[in-house]
C-alpha cells in the first residue's frame, strides 16, 4: 500500500471519529431537550387550562408561580407588601382566590424554612398569619387537622385571640403567638406544586 492511501486511511478514519464525537454530542443535547420537553409536559398535564405566561419563560417551565417559593412539594408566598395588609380571614381569601391556603406547617423542618423567610416589621407586635386557629377550645389547622407542635410563645403579647401569628426573629420552637384575627398583618400562604395562581395579585 502506498503511503498516500495510508495518509488518507488515516484522515479518513480521523474524520469518521470526529463525526462520531459530534453525533454522541448531537444525542446529549436531544436527550437534554427530550428531558424537558417531559418536564414541561408534565406541569402542564396537572392543568385543566395551563396558565403559560405565570408558570414559563423563555427557561422553560417552573412548579411555582413567580414570587412563589418552592419547598419540598408545596409553594409558598409571603405577603410582603408595605400596605394593605389584612386580618386572618382576609388573608386567608386571599390565598384561596389563589388556589392555596394559609399555610399548614408539617414539622419542624417547615417550621425553619418558614420562619428563615420571615422578617421583623412595624412593631414586635406584627407578625404573619398563618393556617392555625381555634376551634372549640382546640388549635386547628385550615385542612382540619389538631395541630401538634405546639410552637407558642411563652411571652404574652397583648390580648390573646382565636388566630395564630408567626413573629419573626424568635425562637425557632418558641414563635407562635395566640392574636385577635381582626388586626391587619402579613400572611404566609402555601399550597401543592403546580397549582394555578392568579396574575392578578396584589402588588407585594
Amino acid at each position: 500500500m502506498q503511503q498516500t492511501e495510508i495518509n488518507n486511511l488515516i484522515k479518513e478514519n480521523e474524520r469518521v471519529t470526529e463525526e462520531n464525537k459530534m453525533m454522541q454530542n448531537k444525542n446529549k443535547e436531544l436527550s437534554r431537550e427530550r428531558d424537558d420537553l417531559n418536564k414541561t409536559l408534565g406541569i402542564i398535564q396537572t392543568f385543566d387550562d395551563f396558565p403559560v405566561k405565570d408558570y414559563c419563560s423563555d427557561k422553560g417551565c417552573k412548579p411555582c408561580q413567580n414570587n412563589w417559593i418552592l419547598f419540598q412539594k408545596k409553594c409558598y408566598f409571603f405577603f410582603e407588601g408595605p400596605a394593605h395588609w389584612k386580618t386572618w380571614t382576609e388573608s386567608r381569601k386571599f390565598c384561596q382566590d389563589n388556589h392555596a391556603d394559609l399555610v399548614v406547617i408539617d414539622d419542624l423542618e417547615e417550621q425553619e424554612f418558614v420562619s428563615n423567610h420571615t422578617k421583623h416589621y412595624y412593631d414586635d407586635f406584627h407578625g404573619y398569619w398563618m393556617g392555625l386557629h381555634q376551634t372549640n377550645n382546640n388549635w386547628t389547622w385550615v385542612d382540619g387537622r389538631r395541630d401538634t407542635l405546639g410552637f407558642w410563645m411563652k411571652k404574652v403579647f397583648g390580648t390573646p385571640g382565636p388566630a395564630a401569628l408567626l413573629i419573626p426573629g424568635g425562637n425557632l420552637t418558641e414563635n407562635w403567638d395566640k392574636a385577635e384575627d381582626k388586626f391587619n398583618n402579613k400572611f404566609i400562604c402555601s399550597g401543592r406544586r403546580r397549582r394555578t395562581v392568579n396574575q392578578n395579585q396584589e402588588h407585594c
